[in-house]
């Protein structure tokens, strides 16, 4: 019998401070709990708040398109895709920073916040999308079990929050088939 999850997914066109504080939250949790997401070790608020504030003025920009999954305690999880790319690209995004929060894993959040993903990449006009992940983490594993296709790894490509080296692999997902069964 399924569960019914306890966190909503909602796409945002503005970032207020709130949301900015709550963002910066989940992103020092997943740090601090071993997460390769650029940031090293001791995430400080401060560097946190600056990094949403970024992200924020690309979504109010159009840059960005920036999802985020709210529970009962606030933000749980987010997503974003990076839509500034060169003009000979238009059809594709980067899918970046999929962060879900320790309190909520292991409970479909970050399969949900990737296909609500994907749904967002065809509103916005993308049909291909690209990510990389540790080579060997759980975000791999969800990525390859969710039907993204494994392009390849570079060892030694950045670093763990503690400074240790890791290997990235970088996949990709293309969505044509299913933006010609939304056009029909």
């Amino acid at each position: 019998m399924a569960t019914t999850p306890t966190w909503s997914i909602r796409r945002l066109h503005a970032v207020d401070d709130g949301q900015i504080e709550a963002l910066a939250d989940v992103l020092i949790d997943c740090v601090e709990g071993g997460a390769s997401v650029s940031f090293m070790l001791p995430l400080t608020r401060d560097r946190a708040v600056a990094f949403w504030r970024r992200v924020a003025s690309g979504v109010a920009a159009g840059e960005r398109a920036l999802l985020v999954a709210e529970d009962a305690q606030g933000v749980c999880g987010t997503v974003q895709l990076v839509l500034d790319l060169p003009e000979n690209q238009p059809h594709r995004a980067d899918l970046a920073k999929m962060l879900v929060h320790r309190r909520v894993r292991r409970q479909g959040l970050g399969a949900a916040l990737m296909q609500a993903a994907e749904a967002m990449a065809l509103d916005c006009g993308r049909t291909l999308l690209v990510l990389d992940a540790v080579t060997g983490g759980d975000a791999e594993r969800l990525y390859g079990n969710l039907g993204w296709t494994r392009v390849g790894a570079i060892p030694r490509y950045a670093l763990m929050p503690d400074g240790g080296p890791c290997s990235t692999t970088y996949f990709y997902r293309d969505l044509t088939s299913q933006a010609a069964t939304q056009k029909a």
